[in-house]
């Protein structure tokens, strides 16, 4: 599993007062500590902050990769916003994220393709989120397609099957699970597929258990990666005995006190 940590988020409080204040060790060290947690890539959002979102995000991206060196997630709708990120990132980047839209693609495909960013590519279009799994992967197919057009390959593409929220719509929990299967068989080599994993519980009385019980239930299909709080140590704990049970680490007694564990080969 590829996990990017989501605490570098405007939204939070925590965040919102560093940014606000320019306090960069408060930032570098909300980084440090997500990798040491588990996370292999941050996603940066500079949030409703009422600075230049544009410098705001520079800076956020700048404060992190100088105190980590993994990838960052540029997390942001507006344009120049996401310029600013991949432009101060010095690793490959990912942007999150474009949807199935034409003209989203049109936009930000091309600029994953400059930067040698990957892309997460939400199943959401002009119409609306999908309400079933074959919607889900035909809108998936629009993006494949015209990645491969554009010079994207399949393997640095994320497809987010929209996990909604199963306080509002239950039904919709199973149908992301059944377009994560689907979706593996759209190309070759296949697209990796990842959620959002906080989505699913929000509403809820017990977040972290709907978070860890959605999040094994998705690895089981065939989930590669999720957007999650690397400091809920029940859902990572989870997330390394699940990945054990399928066959995709290697078993030592000490798996959950390492915090790691061997990546079985393929």
């Amino acid at each position: 599993m590829f996990i990017i940590g989501e605490r570098i988020n405007g939204m939070f409080k925590v965040v919102a007062r560093a940014i606000a204040e320019r306090d960069a060790p408060a930032i570098a060290d909300l980084a440090r500590r997500q990798v040491e947690a588990g996370a292999q890539a941050l996603d940066i959002n500079t949030g409703p902050t009422e600075g230049d979102p544009v410098e705001v995000m520079r800076w956020l991206v700048e404060t992190a990769q100088d105190a980590v060196d993994v990838p960052l997630a540029i997390d942001t709708p507006k344009l120049p916003v996401l310029v600013s990120g991949l432009t101060a990132a010095r690793r490959p980047p990912i942007i999150n994220s474009t949807t199935g839209a034409q003209d989203r693609l049109d936009s930000l495909l091309p600029l994953a393709v400059e930067h040698g960013a990957s892309v997460i590519g939400l199943t959401i279009d002009e119409r609306g989120i999908p309400r079933n799994a074959d919607a889900r992967t035909e809108i998936a197919l629009t993006i494949v397609a015209r990645a491969m057009e554009l010079g994207l390959p399949p393997d640095r593409l994320l497809l987010d099957p929209i996990v909604l929220p199963v306080s509002a719509a239950q039904d919709q929990s199973a149908a992301a699970l059944k377009a994560i299967g689907m979706f593996k068989a759209l190309s070759d080599p296949a697209p990796r597929i990842i959620v959002g994993l906080s989505n699913v519980s929000q509403g809820t009385t017990h977040r972290s258990l709907v978070n860890r019980t959605y999040l094994v239930m998705a690895m089981g299909t065939g989930l590669d990666a999720a957007i999650l709080d690397p400091f809920d140590h029940e859902l990572m704990d989870a997330m390394r005995t699940a990945g054990i049970l399928l066959n995709q680490e290697i078993y030592a007694e000490n798996y959950l006190e390492t915090g790691s564990a061997v990546t079985v080969s393929a």
